[in-house]
């Protein structure tokens, strides 16, 4: 029933994968070169009890839980509200037919990824106004 959806997903994760691939390698290198940078720099005498840790954990925050979150209920929305829309508009339905299979892929389809949009919006906004609200105070 959502074949659509398949395909994306399953190219949508293999290049992820990738991208997170070479991400790890990039980093690495990019981390080793920081090292070799302060190595040069460094000095034994800058140790001599003066070496401490700062202990403030502050949260600059990035809304990725709040994001994922949104996605999730705005796709889960979009499945229910095209599950709605189909159900409640095309004559037979359940009747299989190759009209009815059609249009319900794209209705499912469609309304999928504008819920899914929406909740990533809803996520923005509340990102921005807690931003805001912090900069306030």
């Amino acid at each position: 029933m959502m074949d659509f959806i398949t395909i994306p997903l399953v190219v949508g994760m293999i290049t992820l994968g990738i991208y997170k691939l070479f991400d790890l390698f990039v980093r690495k290198k990019e981390r080793l070169a920081i090292i070799e940078k302060i190595g040069d720099k460094f000095d034994s005498s800058m140790i001599e009890n003066k070496f401490s840790f700062p202990l403030n954990f502050k949260f600059e925050g990035g809304f990725g839980t709040l994001k994922v979150a949104c996605l999730l209920l705005g796709v889960g929305l979009g499945l229910l509200v095209g599950y709605f829309i189909c159900y409640g508009t095309i004559p037979g339905y359940y009747n299989n037919g190759d009209y009815s299979y059609r249009t319900s892929e794209v209705i499912y389809g469609a309304s999928t990824l504008l819920f899914g949009g929406l909740g990533l919006l809803i996520a923005f906004l509340i990102e921005m106004k807690y931003r805001k609200d912090k900069k306030e105070h």
